[in-house]
């Protein structure tokens, strides 16, 4: 497994509307693999691959850009208060964040008050995101601008990667720069290949399924395949029925979900490549959130499409963890998936 290529995607800076970092390190990655590579005014990036004459166009997309950070005021204090993209206000105190300023990069922490101040009410609930603030290091709204904050400002968590050993490992943002890795593996796969493929890193997922929209648009693929990180709740207090998904038991393919209900011909076409190459996989047991998918099957005269993910935990939050088993089981769904649906 490519551990680098992970490492830089994860620990890239990738807010909606500002996948710069990402979108670079997959052009420096493919750009030698590719017959073409596109990117279009929204800011997706599109590798072409062209096989055979007459074989189906199969669009990959993996999305860029990861939950996020928006400075909306500057208290009189120096204090930052900010919307969040994907984020939900229960794993917000106490973390870092990095923030890019117009000074460059700057630090700020989610600040609350100690536990030795907090009357017992305040102990038992969550603190609303309203009530929260960043920390960079500023007395007044003057030092804070002096050291390049702004409204408008953007900023993400600011977790490293890691290998943790035994094939396990965690980051930021692997929903979805582990999908931009799985697809990035497939497509090198791709080049000596007859099949037509086009991997397109998408923009602005996490607020909209935004990028992928106007992506298939252009595109118009026969067959669309969302490559997702989706969540993986085996851990204690979560009865087995409500564990969506859990490490080490493959990729997980959806049936449905809000956003998409998979088309036969790819669910079957997936479930059929599992089953011939020996792949373990699982399903997506709860229907809930929504992926690429949701776009492009919807696009001109509709796309059939379907969504492969790989499992992590604690998505959506700082710091992610999931496997190098199952990336690597995931990039050999994808590839069976694309020689089962060209044939």
């Amino acid at each position: 497994m490519n551990m680098e290529l992970l490492r830089r995607l994860s620990n890239s800076f990738g807010p909606p509307g500002a996948e710069a970092e990402p979108r670079m390190i997959l052009r420096e990655e493919l750009e030698e693999y590719a017959d073409e590579v596109v990117v279009d005014k929204l800011g997706n990036i599109f590798f072409h691959h062209k096989g055979e004459e007459g074989a189906p166009v199969i669009m990959l997309a993996a999305h860029t850009d990861e939950v996020a950070f928006l400075v909306t005021h500057i208290e009189d204090t120096g204090f930052l208060r900010f919307h969040t993209w994907g984020i939900v206000d229960n794993v917000l105190p106490g973390q870092r964040v990095l923030l890019k300023g117009k000074k460059g990069d700057l630090y700020g922490v989610l600040g609350t008050k100690p536990p030795h101040v907090l009357s017992d009410e305040e102990r038992k609930k969550a603190i609303p995101k309203d009530e929260l603030f960043l920390d960079i290091g500023a007395m007044t709204r003057e030092e804070a601008e002096n050291k390049g904050a702004y409204i408008g400002m953007l900023g993400v968590f600011d977790v490293e990667f890691k290998d943790l050993g035994d094939g396990y490992i965690w980051g930021k943002a692997f929903d979805d720069r582990v999908g931009c890795y799985v697809m990035a593996e497939v497509f090198k796969w791709v080049k000596d290949t007859p099949y037509n493929v086009v991997a397109v890193g998408t923009v602005q997922e996490e607020v909209g399924l935004r990028g992928s929209k106007t992506a298939a648009w252009q595109v118009d693929p026969d067959y669309g395949l969302a490559i997702e990180n989706t969540f993986a709740i085996d851990m204690p207090g979560v009865p087995p029925h409500k564990q969506s998904a859990g490490l080490k038991k493959g990729p997980v393919v959806t049936i449905a979900d809000r956003s998409v209900i998979a088309h036969p011909k790819v669910l079957g076409s997936i479930m059929e490549a599992c089953e011939a190459e020996n792949i373990p996989y699982q399903f997506k047991k709860i229907p809930s959130g929504g992926t690429d998918a949701g776009s492009i099957h919807l696009t001109k005269a509709g796309i059939p499409s379907g969504t492969v993910a790989n499992p992590c935990r604690y998505i959506h939050g700082p710091c992610g963890v999931t496997t190098v088993e199952d990336i690597e089981n995931t990039v050999r769904l994808v590839k069976a998936f694309i020689k089962r649906i060209s044939s």
